[in-house]
């Protein structure tokens, strides 16, 4: 595996491993959190993001992030857009979301990756009719 140097690698290699909760899971220090505030969701530790993301998958199995578009970049620091589209089989709607990331890196890991997402639109995709 490639050294993760920069907040930028780290945020590219979350992206790519979201699918696989134990690999991005890794990615997070041992006190690192995934943060959604808007939808009161955090986790602390690689075990808890990687139980965070075994969750979500369980809802959305193909749930994989696509065309990030960064904002801000330093060493440690990157802010970014990253896009959703996948199916909610318990509702059978398309789930289309624009995240917006900020994550701080520390030492080579993720500190915080706290992340803000449109909640009409999750409630919309969620919502069985």
């Amino acid at each position: 595996m490639t050294k993760l140097t920069t907040a930028t690698d780290l945020l590219n290699a979350y992206l790519d491993s979201v699918s696989n909760p134990t690999a991005a899971g890794a990615l997070f220090a041992e006190d690192g959190i995934l943060e959604l505030p808007t939808i009161n969701a955090r986790a602390q530790g690689p075990a808890a993001v990687a139980n965070l993301l075994t969750g979500l998958l369980k809802k959305v199995p193909d749930f994989a992030f696509q065309e990030p578009t960064f904002w801000i970049q330093t060493p440690d620091r990157v802010s970014a857009e990253y896009r959703v589209e996948a199916l909610v089989p318990d509702t059978g709607k398309i789930y289309r979301q624009v995240y917006a990331g900020v994550l701080i890196a520390e030492d080579g890991r993720i500190k915080l990756l706290r992340e803000a997402l449109d909640t009409a639109e999750a409630t919309r995709a969620f919502k069985k009719d």
